[in-house]
């Protein structure tokens, strides 16, 4: 469902369960990156009214999704990190040219968007799926269901408000690059790197 050319392998939850204070604090600071994308769309792109009122309720859950990580990360008697850098977004943004009009630099992002959001979607299944500790298996499902609506929704604004057929070769062309990222990621303790 999700296209991705490249899937996980599946040791790198062995790596995640070695050191779950580092994927927490990591993943809370991609739901808080999550919001903060949702709300540039808006600042970026208002004539979009659909786009907008998606774009505020986004906003809104993914900042829930912050504070359901910020607490798992408190009641284990931890604080927040440090942010990182996202190796993985830092080469995903690479594929597109700056420039171009309007519509076509919101169609990027949104393809971004759907990108980084599928390949949450499935890190959220391997966790799910593979992590010893159940209470933080079952919440990983729970934010996979939700991943893969958001990976829909920016795949479709996309397609609404590109030309179609170049939409979709733009995104089975940004799948085939984020598989060649993949090959050099997968070795940390990161959702996406």
């Amino acid at each position: 469902m999700l296209g991705l050319k490249l899937p996980t392998d599946p040791r790198w939850v062995n790596i995640v369960e070695k050191n779950i204070d580092e994927i927490l604090t990591d993943h809370a600071y991609c739901e808080q990156k999550a919001a903060s994308t949702a709300i540039s769309l808006i600042v970026s792109f208002p004539e979009y009214t659909n786009l907008v009122e998606e774009m505020i309720a986004l906003s809104s859950e993914e900042m829930g999704h912050f504070k359901m990580v910020h607490d798992r990360i408190v009641d284990r008697g931890k604080t927040l990190g440090r942010d990182r850098k996202d190796e993985y977004v830092l080469e995903l943004i690479k594929f597109f040219p700056k420039g171009g009009s309007r519509v076509t630099q919101l169609v990027h992002r949104l393809l971004y968007a759907a990108l980084i959001e599928a390949r949450s979607c499935e890190r959220f299944r391997l966790l799910s799926e593979q992590l010893a500790d159940k209470e933080l298996a079952e919440f990983y499902h729970k934010l996979m269901v939700s991943e893969a609506t958001h990976y829909t929704m920016f795949l479709s604004f996309a397609r609404k408000y590109g030309n179609r057929e170049e939409v979709d070769k733009k995104w089975k062309e940004l799948l085939e690059y984020e598989g060649k990222i993949m090959q050099n990621l997968g070795k940390k303790e990161t959702i996406h790197g």
